[in-house]
C-alpha cells in the first residue's frame, strides 16, 4: 500500500521537527507578551506521537478516515499516518487493545463490549462517531421469490418500503416445518448489524435467540426461530452465492454487490428500521488516550474536517470520495457499487433504484458527537439478547455510556476547528447545554419509542428480549 508519506519520507521526517520547533516559538512569544493570545483559543498542544497506524474494515463508511488521509488533514496536524485495512472485527479490537494499532474505525458496540467485558476485556473509548445509517439487511434470490406473496405491492409491481420481517416469518415457518434451519449472517457479536438485524426479526414476530455467556453459551442461538452467526464484511456476497446463509446484515457496498452480482436482494436499510441511527466510531484504549491527549485531540480535529467535507456542497463531494474509496487499499469494490448508496440513491430488487439522500450520513444531525443516548441504545440491546447477563439499573447505563462515551474530547476537538476558523460554532451542538442524550424518538420500524434515559422502561415496552431479571 503506498502512503503520501512513503514518497516523501524525507519531509515526513523533518516535518514534526518543524512543526515542534514553531510550537515551541508560539509559545514563546505569548509568555515574553504575557498573554496567549499567540495561540489559537482551545489549540491542541504538540503531538505526543505524531507517527500513527490506524486499522478499518473494507466498508464505505471508513471513508472519514481515508477522507483526513488523502485531503492532507492529518497532516495539517503533523500526524503521519498509516491506514491498513484488518481481516475481521475481532483482530482489529485486539490490535487496538494491544498497542499493534494506534486506534481504528470500529463497530459502536466494541468500546462498550469490551469495556464491560464482553468477549475482550479492556477500557475502549470512542470520542467521534463516523457516520450515521449505511446498512441494510439482504436475502438471497429464492427466499426473496418466497418472500414475494407476503408483501404490499405498489402499482408499478415494485414492493412498499419498508419491509416487515412478517414477511419473512412464513418462509421461516415452512424451513421449521421440514426440519431445516434458517441461516442468516452479522458481522461481530456486538455490531450495529447484530442489533439492527434482530431488532428486524423480532419486530416481524421471530425470535432470533439469546446468549447466554455466563453458561459459556456465546453462540447467541438459543431459542431461535433464526441462527445467526458471524460473517466478516467482504465474504457476505459469497457467503450467500454458496448457500450457507439466507440472507445478512451488513455495510456498504456489500448489499449492493449482491444486486450488482445478481444474487440477493436489499430488503430494508437500517435508516427505514431506526431512522438517522448511530453506526461506526472511531475507538481508542482509555491508556493511549491518557498517554496522548494531544495527539487525540490532533486526530479527532482532522476526523472531524472529513466528516464535514463529506457533507459537504449539499453531496458534491461524494463521487470524488466513492473514486477516492474504491482504491484497492480502502474499501476495494467497483465505483459503480460504492456510488448506488454513497450518491443518495440505494438499489433494492435490480433496478428498483429509490432516492435515499440519508442512506450515508457522515456530518448532518450532528452525526460526529458521540451521544450518551447512543450507547445506551446498544447497551440495551446486549440486555436484551442476554449478552448482558443481569438487570441493570438505569444508572449503571448512564454510568456505563460515560465511561466510554466521550463528548468532552469531542468538545475539546471542536472547539480548537472553531477558534483556528475551519468550521463554524452553529456546525456544532451548543457545547455550554448538551446533556449528551438525544430527544425521545419512535421513529423505529415498530414505532416504540426510545428514551436514552429510561433504558429499563424501553426494555419493558419490546415484546420479544428479557426484562427485569429474566435469563435465558
Amino acid at each position: 500500500m503506498t502512503h503520501r508519506h512513503d514518497a516523501h519520507s524525507t519531509a515526513a521526517t523533518d516535518a514534526p521537527r518543524t512543526r515542534r520547533r514553531l510550537g515551541r516559538l508560539a509559545r514563546a512569544v505569548a509568555l515574553l507578551l504575557g498573554t496567549a493570545a499567540a495561540l489559537p483559543a482551545g489549540a491542541a498542544g504538540e503531538a505526543e506521537k505524531p507517527v500513527l497506524k490506524f486499522g478499518f474494515i473494507k466498508l464505505t463508511d471508513m471513508a472519514p478516515l481515508a477522507v483526513a488521509y488523502e485531503k492532507g488533514y492529518f497532516e495539517d496536524e503533523g500526524l503521519f499516518v498509516t491506514l491498513e485495512a484488518q481481516s475481521n472485527w475481532k483482530v482489529l479490537l485486539d490490535r487496538v487493545i494491544s498497542g499493534e494499532l494506534d486506534g481504528a474505525h470500529m463497530l459502536a458496540g466494541q468500546p462498550l463490549g469490551a469495556t464491560i467485558g464482553f468477549g475482550t476485556e479492556a477500557h475502549v473509548i470512542t470520542a467521534f462517531s463516523m457516520d450515521l445509517n449505511g446498512n441494510g439487511i439482504t436475502v438471497s434470490n429464492a427466499i426473496w421469490e418466497q418472500m414475494k406473496p407476503h408483501l404490499t405491492m405498489r402499482p408499478d409491481g415494485t414492493p412498499e418500503h419498508p419491509i416487515s420481517a412478517s414477511a419473512l416469518k412464513p418462509v421461516v415457518d415452512d424451513y421449521r416445518a421440514q426440519g431445516k434451519p434458517f441461516n442468516m449472517g452479522m458481522v461481530f457479536p456486538v455490531s450495529t448489524h447484530n442489533y439492527e438485524l434482530r431488532y428486524w426479526l423480532a419486530a416481524g414476530g421471530l425470535h432470533p435467540g439469546y446468549y447466554a455467556p455466563e453458561r459459556g453459551d456465546v453462540t447467541g442461538q438459543i431459542g431461535a426461530d433464526v441462527l445467526l452467526s458471524v460473517t466478516p464484511p467482504p465474504q457476505m456476497p459469497a457467503t450467500l452465492e454458496a448457500g450457507t446463509i439466507y440472507g445478512y446484515c451488513v455495510g456498504e457496498p456489500w448489499n449492493q454487490q449482491a444486486v450488482f452480482k445478481g444474487i440477493g436482494v436489499p430488503v430494508i436499510t437500517d435508516y427505514e428500521l431506526w431512522k438517522n441511527n448511530p453506526e461506526k466510531v472511531f475507538g481508542v484504549t482509555q491508556g493511549w488516550a491518557d498517554a496522548n491527549p494531544h495527539t487525540h485531540t490532533r486526530v479527532l480535529k482532522a476526523l472531524i474536517r472529513a466528516a464535514y467535507w463529506l457533507d459537504a456542497e449539499d453531496g458534491g463531494n461524494r463521487m470524488e470520495a466513492v473514486r477516492m474509496i474504491a482504491q484497492p487499499q480502502y474499501v476495494g469494490a467497483d465505483e459503480k457499487v460504492i456510488a448506488n448508496s454513497m450518491t443518495g440513491t440505494f438499489e433494492y430488487e435490480k433496478g428498483d433504484r429509490r432516492e435515499l439522500p440519508d442512506f450515508n450520513v457522515f456530518f448532518r444531525y450532528n452525526a460526529t458527537y458521540p451521544y450518551y443516548s447512543d450507547a445506551v441504545w446498544y447497551l440495551t440491546q446486549m440486555r436484551r439478547w442476554g449478552q448482558i447477563a443481569e438487570h441493570k439499573p438505569d444508572s449503571w447505563y448512564d454510568e456505563t455510556a460515560r465511561k466510554v462515551y466521550r463528548p468532552d474530547l469531542y468538545a475539546i476537538a471542536a472547539k480548537a476547528l472553531i477558534a483556528e476558523g475551519k468550521l463554524k460554532a452553529s456546525d456544532f451542538p451548543e457545547f455550554a447545554s448538551e446533556t449528551g442524550y438525544r430527544a425521545p424518538t419512535a421513529e423505529f420500524i415498530d414505532g416504540v419509542t426510545y428514551d436514552g434515559s429510561q433504558p429499563n422502561a424501553y426494555l419493558d415496552s419490546l415484546k420479544i428480549g428479557l426484562k427485569g431479571d429474566a435469563k435465558p
